[in-house]
């Protein structure tokens, strides 16, 4: 069976956005990056940089409702479990015949596989975080947060 193109973009995407370092500067640095952009157009978004149980960034912009905090917590749960994107995690479990949410293997009330968080991969170091938004569409609150490390990768390299 071979992947659908939308799979291998996004397993493109993580091989692309990995950093060279990252710390508690750049946590800040890349959230408000994101923040920013969405203040701009006008997205009522929550976004959160942690790693695994500590809280790096949050940012809850005009909009946002009580249940971003839900879904950022489930979503970044997710990340932080299998080391892939939610919307990466979404599509290949779409393919398949059963999910992880389904017979018991992961509860409903810690996961999800709504897109929108992304890992946060240090080269040589693997995944030490999770970048997370939410308050959009799925595929929009992933945009958002890919578009963002892209631009910040970029600014950190030129």
């Amino acid at each position: 069976m071979t992947e659908s193109a939308r799979l291998v973009e996004l397993r493109q995407q993580e091989e692309e956005l990995v950093f060279a370092s990252f710390d508690h500067h750049d946590a800040w640095r890349l959230g408000s990056l994101i923040a920013n952009h969405a203040i701009a157009s006008d997205y009522g978004v929550a976004i959160d940089i942690r790693r695994h149980n500590l809280v790096l960034f949050r940012c809850v912009l005009h909009g946002a409702t009580a249940d971003q905090e839900e879904w950022i917590r489930r979503k970044s749960a997710s990340v932080l479990r299998f080391e892939h994107s939610t919307a990466l995690l979404t599509e290949q479990f779409s393919a398949r015949t059963h999910s992880p949410l389904g017979g018991g293997w992961l509860a409903h009330d810690d996961y999800t596989l709504a897109g929108g968080s992304f890992p946060i991969r240090v080269r040589g170091a693997g995944v030490i975080g999770a970048i997370t938004v939410s308050g959009l569409t799925s595929d929009d609150d992933h945009q958002l947060v890919v578009d963002g490390i892209r631009n910040y990768l970029k600014t950190v390299a030129g």
